[in-house]
């Protein structure tokens, strides 16, 4: 199931396996297109879908909410690159977008603008994606863990979206999985 504009965001999911338990909720993948480029593991069996599914019910419900202004005019892979360095590398830098290290990733965690990766291994592909609500838009960045190695900019995606396109597209993608999971659910019960 594909739900939105693969050419500017969509997300997609299979389920392979329906669980009962609610937490995990089922088996399969979860894939998010952000402009051509796909973030995810798109293998059958790639995770349980509990997690992201839960993340995407978080981000309708702090619509708005996820803003961090200091990054809103760095570039892509300014922020891509800090993003890296302070979450995963610990290189170390002076500052952060004048900021130190603690008070960066203090605030990364605190705006929820980390979507993924959450430590789902739904994005064991080494994507991150970053959402800010920015007035009436919604910044996206998308990148793998090659842009620390590459340095490229051609490795970050970033897309600049009309806030009720994004959050209906995470909308339609929540009901639309939830339809498909309580279909599954009643089909394997007969």
């Amino acid at each position: 199931m594909i739900v939105g504009d693969r050419g500017i965001l969509a997300i997609e999911s299979n389920i392979t396996n329906v669980l009962e338990n609610q937490s995990q909720m089922a088996l399969g993948s979860f894939l998010v297109h952000i402009g051509e480029y796909t973030f995810g593991v798109n293998e059958p069996n790639a995770t349980l879908l509990g997690c992201s599914y839960q993340e995407v019910c978080c981000r309708l419900e702090r619509r708005g909410m996820h803003q961090f202004p200091l990054l809103v005019s760095a570039t892509a892979i300014e922020v891509a690159t800090a993003y890296l360095n302070a979450v995963y590398f610990g290189e170390p830098r002076v500052k952060y977008f004048g900021l130190s290290e603690e008070q960066f990733l203090e605030k990364l965690y605190s705006s929820k603008v980390i979507w993924a990766s959450d430590g789902d291994a739904a994005f064991d592909d080494g994507g991150h994606i970053l959402q800010f609500d920015v007035d009436g838009y919604v910044r996206v960045l998308g990148f793998l863990d090659t842009v620390k190695i590459t340095g490229a900019s051609g490795a970050v995606v970033e897309q600049w979206l009309d806030a009720d396109f994004f959050y209906s597209t995470l909308l339609d993608w929540k009901i639309s999985f939830e339809m498909e999971r309580s279909r599954q659910l009643k089909t394997r019960v007969l």
